[in-house]
């Protein structure tokens, strides 16, 4: 791809909205890959995650972020927090939210939020295929008159109804510039991050409603090796030890059967074989205290 540098454009582009609106759909569907973990239950994005779209005419840096709810522990403040601290430091953001009217005092804080920042502001109607047109006009109405947005345009990722468009309006207010990365440049994070990722997605879909909220992934051990397959040693931490042997399950198979499809996941994702050792581990509260979520790399 050769790059036209004359009228080029670059910039960062947050995206933000409440748990389960469509964030993660989006930017996997925008850049044709696996970058951000998808699962039905709410509040699978914990830290924000960068993907890097780059076109002939552009380049957009975008920003998914975790979904923005009413904290009810530390973990959750610290999600809260990063979405929000996105917000104040790009060049256009794009709000999703799912076709209803904004009903909720979340709704309300978020609106007042964005009412604050210099950049403008997109509003993206995500999931317009589960409903009829006429039932747009009302939603589209009800926001446009809590917020003065740059643009508004009714989306759905998953089947990817007027992603171009919604590209376009993007690229409509973004800067002139050079690229910030090399076109063939897609994200920040290592394969340490995406390793740890895949198994706590795996973990989400696994098991039941609360399990996977009480539970994190971090890589003990990573290594590449020129003959045979790649070491990863994963550990995944829980609260109680109850929830430690519901993890593992009747003689292990729970465990080895997460192991097997997060295997094929990561072996999938990064081009090579790889051996995957999981252990569980109680690390009690860590979501509620500050110390043990900054020691798990939530900072």
């Amino acid at each position: 791809m050769e790059l036209n540098k004359k009228n080029f454009k670059s910039g960062y582009v947050a995206i933000i909205g409440k748990p389960n609106v469509g964030k993660s759909t989006l930017i996997n569907d925008l850049l044709g890959c696996k970058l951000s973990i998808v699962t039905p239950k709410p509040q699978t994005t914990r830290k924000k995650i960068m993907g890097v779209l780059t076109k002939e005419d552009y380049q957009i840096i975008f920003y998914d972020t975790p979904g923005i709810i009413e904290p009810r522990y530390e973990l959750q403040t610290y999600m809260v927090k990063t979405a929000y601290s996105v917000i104040e430091d790009v060049d256009v953001i794009l709000l999703m939210v799912e076709p209803c009217k904004p009903s909720t005092d979340k709704d309300r804080e978020v609106l007042k939020k964005l009412s604050q920042v210099n950049a403008p502001v997109i509003l993206a109607v995500n999931k317009v295929d589960l409903v009829e047109k006429d039932s747009l006009i009302p939603i589209i109405s009800a926001y446009d008159a809590q917020l003065k947005f740059a643009e508004i345009v009714p989306i759905s990722a998953l089947k990817g109804v007027n992603i171009d468009l919604m590209l376009s309006l993007i690229v409509k207010y973004l800067p002139e510039g050079e690229p910030f990365y090399p076109e063939d440049y897609m994200t920040d994070y290592n394969e340490r991050f995406l390793a740890s990722e895949i198994v706590r997605e795996k973990i989400f879909e696994f098991y039941g409603e609360e399990i996977p909220y009480s539970t994190t992934v971090e890589i003990e051990e990573f290594k590449e090796r020129e003959a045979g397959k790649d070491f990863i040693r994963a550990i995944i931490y829980v609260e109680r030890n109850s929830q430690k042997g519901i993890i593992i399950g009747e003689n292990g198979k729970a465990i080895k059967h997460v192991g097997v499809i997060a295997r094929e996941e990561i072996e999938k994702q990064i081009g090579r074989k790889v051996y995957l050792e999981l252990q569980v581990k109680v690390m009690e509260k860590w979501r509620k205290d500050k110390s043990k979520l900054q020691k798990l790399g939530y900072k």
